[in-house]
């Protein structure tokens, strides 16, 4: 990769995961120092959506109908929500100065046909950022990967092929964040970086947790830790072909579904509420813990709101002996707004003319530059791209005020 090198870049940064739950909103200062992107965080926040919002949008997703009325309004109402985020972040987080916004948007449907990704799409138009900051945003950011043949996803590959490479030299290493998905960046001592979504993460258990109690999730796994494992469903669960793919491979939530788990206990003896989390739990964990095997992981480090639940914790633990395990949070980045700051790296990538995929990870044809560029309240001043070669990522302290 190339980067800009000189002056530090300030960006927000903004995204909402498949979980549905609100904006992750981060700010940080990134330049470059010879081969390395320093990125120093400023703070990070969350913005939950409004409870109309969110319920329209889970009611858009498959197998959900949904027609172009539909989209257009959440579009509109999305990128409105992702604008006071992005002002907030301005304001609290970078003291009121910020270059630009980079957004990933809200991804509502993934298109996957015969294992090739054929379409992506997150709402949230970048004009309303744009508009409401003053600020240039960066948005779009998958669609140029898929285009390329890739699978646009997991981008994390991107920060953390340069974040976790020092780390990979004393032994294979892998990035896990759970949200809806989990997905996985395996990081070796040499050779091609993997990156791909193992299966659901929080996914089914919010639905069936949301069914059971009225609440989006299983607060800190409760329910879970109360059941039992039905090996008679997890076996059922496991046969799903996606789990035998080979990466590059991506999903979402247009496969795990409320449908999908109630054809899943279609046919069995009764599962009560407990159990049902319990087992739904083990389904993340066993999935997770057999790509880490197949990688022969030493080290697991973790992020998402699913390093928040001790059930799913102590299930990865009861299945990967071997492996340490540990959270972005021991290695500079809170895990609760590490996407958030991925997305600060895609965008400042992007604003510095660089190639922000990782085709070994997404299956893309070649490195390519990701996303569009919406102007801000004056002219679009790019800065000039240059041509030193960046391989590390440091997560560094905040070092002053600019």
């Amino acid at each position: 990769m190339t980067v800009l090198s000189g002056t530090g870049v300030r960006v927000i940064g903004l995204i909402s995961g498949t979980s549905i739950d609100g904006i992750d909103v981060a700010a940080a200062e990134l330049r470059a120092d010879g081969d390395t992107v320093v990125l120093s965080p400023l703070g990070q926040l969350e913005v939950p959506y409004p409870e109309t919002l969110r319920d329209a949008l889970l009611a858009a997703l498959p197998p959900n109908p949904c027609d172009a009325e539909q989209l257009t309004k959440l579009d509109t109402l999305v990128g409105q929500a992702f604008a006071e985020a992005a002002a907030r972040g301005v304001e609290e987080l970078a003291g009121g100065e910020a270059d630009v916004v980079a957004s990933l948007g809200q991804t509502v449907f993934h298109w996957v046909e015969d294992g090739t990704a054929r379409g992506t799409l997150q709402l949230g138009n970048p004009a309303w950022i744009a508009e409401r900051t003053g600020l240039p945003v960066v948005a779009d950011l998958r669609v140029r990967d898929v285009a390329a043949g890739g699978h646009g996803a997991p981008l994390a590959s991107t920060m953390d092929a340069l974040w976790l490479r020092e780390m990979a030299a004393l032994g294979p290493v892998a990035a896990l964040n759970i949200g809806g998905i989990a997905n996985i960046t395996v990081v070796p001592a040499d050779g091609a970086v993997l990156a791909y979504d193992t299966g659901p993460g929080n996914a089914l258990m919010d639905i069936a947790a949301h069914r059971a109690t009225g609440r989006r999730a299983d607060i800190d796994g409760a329910l879970a830790l109360r059941g039992t494992v039905r090996p008679d469903l997890l076996a059922k669960l496991l046969l799903d072909p996606y789990y035998a793919a080979a990466p590059p491979k991506s999903t979402g939530k247009e496969l795990f579904h409320g449908a999908y788990l109630d054809a899943a206990l279609d046919g069995l003896p009764p599962v009560g509420a407990e159990d049902l989390l319990a087992t739904l739990t083990e389904l993340t964990a066993v999935t997770i813990a057999a790509e880490c095997r197949r990688h022969d992981i030493a080290t697991l480090i973790i992020s998402g709101g699913g390093a928040d639940n001790p059930a799913l914790m102590a299930a990865l633990t009861r299945n990967l002996p071997g492996t340490a395990l540990k959270t972005s949070d021991d290695h500079g980045l809170p895990r609760a707004g590490k996407e958030a700051y991925l997305t600060i790296l895609l965008g400042w990538l992007t604003w510095s003319g660089v190639p922000g995929n990782l085709p070994s990870a997404t299956g893309a044809r070649g490195h390519r530059l990701l996303g569009s560029i919406t102007p801000g309240a004056g002219p679009l001043r790019l800065p000039a791209p240059h041509t030193s070669t960046v391989t590390r990522l440091r997560v560094a302290a905040k070092t002053g005020e600019r």
